[in-house]
């Protein structure tokens, strides 16, 4: 699996889709990774503290993984590019991209890319009530999802690396059940 490069030897460059999603869906990750183990240590309900479990287990070995491509592809971590550059390169060849909301995001309180919570957001899980954490984090956890959805979509297809693209697809599938499983979760709750 290392060096996960298109061609033999080669890997990708600095202002790739493959580093370019690496380096966005390592932050994207990290804060879906925060938002669970606040909850996953406060909530009384068994089924969110084992969706947040399986969140927080997921997600940050992906990121491990992300971060560790761009260690094997001797690339920094960070960039000077606002955030889902990447995605701008090649928009005649995506589908479905067209619709996506955010594509002209501007960072605002904290919130780097389209799904993401804003600190306000985070400070409001951290003080809400059982139940109302629950049903904060389940919405919080979808619209992050959502996010990450169309980041993975769109890395699944303009990618090089057939890791990378492997690796995003399946962030999509995953993503997108645990979507209509957190909707089920919210149905329960009458939110």
């Amino acid at each position: 699996m290392w060096p996960a490069s298109g061609t033999a030897g080669a890997g990708p460059t600095q202002d790739s889709a493959d580093a370019g999603f690496a380096r966005d869906m390592a932050i994207h990750h990290q804060q879906a990774v925060e938002l669970s183990f606040i909850v996953r240590d406060h909530t009384s309900s068994e089924d969110v503290r084992r969706l947040a479990y399986d969140v927080i287990n997921t997600q940050a070995n992906q990121r491990g993984m992300l971060l560790g491509w761009l260690d094997a592809w001797n690339l920094p971590k960070s960039s000077q590019e606002p955030s889902m550059s990447w995605m701008h390169h090649d928009m005649g060849g995506m589908h479905g991209m067209e619709s996506m909301e955010g594509m002209d995001y501007k960072p605002h309180d904290g919130s780097l890319m389209p799904g993401m919570a804003t600190n306000t957001q985070m400070d409001q899980l951290r003080k809400a009530g059982s139940k109302q954490e629950d049903i904060l984090y389940l919405r919080l956890l979808t619209a992050h999802h959502k996010g990450g959805v169309a980041m993975s979509q769109a890395a699944a297809e303009m990618a090089k690396t057939e890791q990378v693209r492997r690796l995003a697809q399946g962030m999509v599938d995953s993503q997108e059940a645990e979507m209509k499983l957190m909707a089920d979760m919210l149905n329960l709750r009458a939110a």
